[in-house]
């Protein structure tokens, strides 16, 4: 499916980027869409229609999918709660409802005929829903990009279980295909009858697309951080990681009470759970100020999608609406997050001691690969949080020598990475 193209001297190559969720799925695809701009090609991007403030802030053509990735995340997350916990089978059912109810908008967006001029496809969505079909039948090249590890290894389990334990390579191994089989059976119908209107045969019934992909050996551009997941050896040589891909915002004007409070103390502990929504706001910010009053820090509280910082915080805790964590995270003692892959990629980068909760989908494999490279806390999930464990995990953090030194050397090496231009150069190669 990926033929060569020849194009006239001076035709510029148009390029459709699909990303769909929560902005820490979509913010690295338009970080890529920019450099990939910057590099001479003509760059649309399909995403949720909330999104495109920022698409179009980056110079990038928008192509809008209804759907409000806060309300789908709130739905599927609070349909899989029981109580403070999370229930794995009950989240699987929430993500059928709504992705089901989804589906048929996905597929007349991508039908539609202004797709058609793409050169290539490059798509973030699992398994190749959708963009691998449109590529196919356009004929044009097709890309899988990728924020988190999903390429099969025995090393570790598939990052997107929840069941981040090993039983050993052949289990890890298993889990992938596990994984592909509950990805794809929601969107079989849609997909099928999106192929078929595209003029193509019905995908496999178990595996769709995916094991044609891993056959054509379709390149895979992976948004992460070769210090944080090293290349394993059974993979290809289509598979390329090239570092975070980290988008270049507007300088920020800090607001006074912001910089006061930043001023007025020792660096303090970030805490925020980003798209993450509880069932419980209120009894959740009470939970983190009583944590960091038993040891005594300062902290910043991020209200994200969970709607924290009610009731009224003290003067030793600011409440924060939005600020580009590539410029607060520098200025933290300390990092507490939901565990979302973009979230985590700022934090290793940061230099300092972070720890992951984790609610659900890849958060728990971050938090873990988190504390195995020494640069912070063993992840404490949500359903399991209490004021005494936090305020212990923080204490740690803060108290931790090698844990901080370990912190800094993460960020040092990560820093010589140019995770856009690399996998600009990767692009170029395979186009």
């Amino acid at each position: 499916m990926n033929s060569q193209l020849f194009y006239p001297r001076g035709k510029m190559m148009k390029l459709t980027l699909i990303a769909i969720g929560s902005r820490g799925d979509v913010q690295p695809i338009v970080a890529l869409g920019r450099g990939l701009l910057e590099a001479g090609y003509a760059v649309r991007m399909v995403t949720l229609e909330s999104f495109e403030p920022m698409v179009r802030g980056q110079g990038l053509e928008f192509f809008p999918v209804q759907g409000d990735a806060q309300a789908l995340t709130h739905e599927m997350m609070l349909a899989g709660m029981n109580g403070k916990g999370l229930n794995l089978f009950s989240m699987y059912r929430g993500i059928m409802r709504t992705f089901g109810a989804i589906a048929q908008s996905y597929e007349e967006s991508f039908a539609g005929s202004a797709l058609r001029d793409s050169d290539a496809i490059l798509s973030q969505l699992p398994g190749g829903f959708y963009g691998y079909d449109l590529a196919e039948a356009l004929r044009v090249p097709y890309f899988a990009l990728s924020v988190i590890p999903q390429e099969v290894t025995g090393a570790y389990p598939l990052s997107l279980l929840p069941m981040q334990f090993s039983l050993g390579r052949g289990y890890n191994r298993l889990t992938y295909a596990l994984g592909q089989q509950l990805a794809w059976h929601p969107f079989r119908r849609s997909i099928n009858a999106f192929r078929q209107r595209l003029g193509l045969p019905p995908a496999s019934f178990w595996w769709g697309n995916i094991r044609r992909m891993a056959q054509e050996r379709i390149p895979v551009i992976q948004g992460f951080s070769e210090h944080v997941i090293p290349t394993q050896p059974e993979w290809g040589d289509h598979i390329h990681t090239t570092g975070y891909w980290m988008l270049d915002e507007p300088a920020l004007q800090p607001s006074d009470t912001l910089l006061k409070f930043l001023e007025a103390g020792d660096p303090p502990v970030f805490i925020g759970f980003g798209s993450m929504p509880v069932p419980d706001p209120a009894g959740t910010t009470r939970l983190i100020l009583d944590a960091l009053e038993h040891c005594g820090k300062r902290g910043i509280l991020h209200a994200g999608w969970a709607k924290l910082g009610t009731p009224a915080l003290p003067e030793t805790v600011f409440a924060l609406d939005y600020a580009p964590y590539g410029w607060l995270f520098p200025r933290m003692a300390a990092i507490i997050h939901h565990g979302g892959s973009g979230t985590t990629g700022f934090a290793l980068r940061s230099g300092a001691p972070s720890m992951v909760v984790p609610f659900t989908a890849d958060q728990p494999f971050w938090g873990r690969r988190t504390h195995e490279l020494g640069v912070g806390h063993a992840p404490i999930p949500f359903a399991k949080l209490t004021v005494e464990n936090l305020a212990r995990a923080i204490q740690t953090m803060l108290a931790d020598a090698a844990m901080q030194r370990q912190a800094r050397q993460l960020r040092d090496a990560m820093a010589a990475e140019q995770g856009v231009e690399r996998a600009v150069e990767r692009i170029q190669g395979c186009l």
